[in-house]
């Protein structure tokens, strides 16, 4: 008898001490939302980020109402390296919401529309490291400047799914449907559904 109440104390003492752990790390990372929301160039209501994460140079980005991105984001706006100076903007519009493990870096522009919804594993990139003439080829990867081809701009209810590479230069359409673990190298138009590596047409919706 004595056994039995011992493992049934010790189970709601464990189960006591784990909801006293979530709600510390619920109140810090409350608390740590706050503080970055102060640095952030500018920022909507219910803005939300689960630690961990990572956010570089947040005076360069924008986000707007209803933001919610699950564990280890990280988003880059990079305005240093090599020696080389650059201008990142990174905008985010309303009702965004974002999967584990996501990650975009940015030196020049990266914009998301409104109402977009983001798989897991999806990484966002405007740059390279090294030229687009690979001029610098005899440099090791990480020596090379980095270089941009153009923006990534992703339009109103696009639906991102995961494992999704989306690289620089590429325009995607409003109501375009991304397929899981797909790579984007060109333009996607307007309501249509992508996949593969490139991703290619696969269905206009």
């Amino acid at each position: 008898m004595n056994s039995i109440k011992s493992i049934i104390k010790g189970f709601f003492v464990k189960s006591y001490v784990h909801l006293i752990q979530n709600r510390l790390q619920h109140w810090a990372n409350q608390y740590n939302n706050e503080q970055l929301k102060k640095q952030l160039s500018q920022v909507g209501n219910s803005f939300y980020i689960e630690a961990p994460y990572k956010v570089i140079n947040p005076q360069y980005i924008f986000i707007s109402n209803n933001f919610h991105s699950w564990h280890h984001c990280r988003i880059e706006a990079i305005d240093h390296y090599e020696d080389v100076n650059y201008s990142p903007k990174i905008s985010i519009g309303s009702n965004v919401s974002i999967g584990p493990y996501f990650h975009i870096g940015c030196i020049n522009e990266v914009t998301i529309g409104d109402h977009v919804l983001i798989g897991s594993k999806v990484f966002i990139t405007d740059h390279a490291h090294g030229s687009a003439q690979y001029d610098d080829i005899d440099l090791a990867p990480e020596r090379r400047k980095l270089s941009s081809k153009g923006a990534v701009i992703i339009e109103n209810n696009v639906w991102i799914g995961d494992g999704v590479c989306i690289l620089p230069n590429v325009k995607i359409g409003k109501n375009a449907i991304i397929g899981a673990n797909s790579v984007v190298t060109q333009n996607v138009a307007p309501n249509t559904i992508v996949g593969g590596v490139p991703a290619k047409l696969l269905k206009a919706i």
